[in-house]
């Protein structure tokens, strides 16, 4: 039986503060030339470092496209290594958008759970990813910085019953290339969805049972 196709949401930022050329967005460019394969149809999308876009953005994209996945992929000025963030936070936002904002509850979702947790297994995903045998270090974490990136992933998981994923790159160059960052990107990817696959594969099973 042939295998419907996928869709896969992954966003980049725009630039902020000293990241004038934002790792995140270069990486995600790249990878929409590498690509996955024909079976997954990919969008990409550039995020403005704004709160106010995000909190209208992510809950569009997830109306518009009914993905099987979202990953937002930020910069982090402080990683070495690519970073599979497993949480994303709903208090202490605190820090000016771009458009010197911050929310005034200083929270992403008013009542909101204070983390909530990706059901994709970061663990696994940096074990898979690693022994691909590229030439860049992933680890994984569980502070995504209570910034734009924090804030994206909480309300992005917030929406998707936690089938999001984030990740952190280092700024360009600190010590990865474009390219590298988008091979790691599209390793990551290809990982989580064969994943996704086999754990449907295994209910389909048991429902045939």
């Amino acid at each position: 039986m042939e295998k419907q196709s996928r869709c896969v949401v992954v966003t980049g930022f725009g630039p902020f503060g000293e990241h004038a050329v934002n790792a995140s967005w270069v990486a995600v460019q790249e990878l929409k030339k590498l690509g996955l394969g024909d079976r997954v149809d990919l969008h990409v999308y550039e995020v403005p470092v704004e709160y106010q876009s995000v909190q209208r953005l992510i809950p569009d994209l997830w109306v518009k496209h009914r993905p099987q996945l979202i990953v937002h992929v930020g910069v982090s000025g402080m990683a070495t290594a690519i970073t599979l963030e497993k949480c994303g936070h709903n208090n202490g936002y605190l820090r000016l958008d771009n458009s010197l904002f911050c929310p005034d509850t200083q929270c992403c979702v008013d009542g909101g759970p204070e983390c909530l947790q990706s059901s994709i297994n970061m663990d696994v995903i940096c074990k898979r990813a690693s022994a691909a045998g590229l030439d860049v270090q992933f680890t994984v974490s569980t502070d995504a910085g209570r910034y734009l990136c924090d804030f994206t992933y909480y309300r992005s998981l917030y929406e998707s019953h936690g089938k999001s994923v984030f990740i952190h790159v280092p700024p360009l160059g600190k010590p990865y290339t474009a390219a590298q960052l988008g091979r790691a990107l599209q390793i990551i990817l290809h990982v989580i969805l064969d994943i996704m696959e086999q754990s449907e594969d295994q209910i389909n099973c048991d429902h045939n049972h």
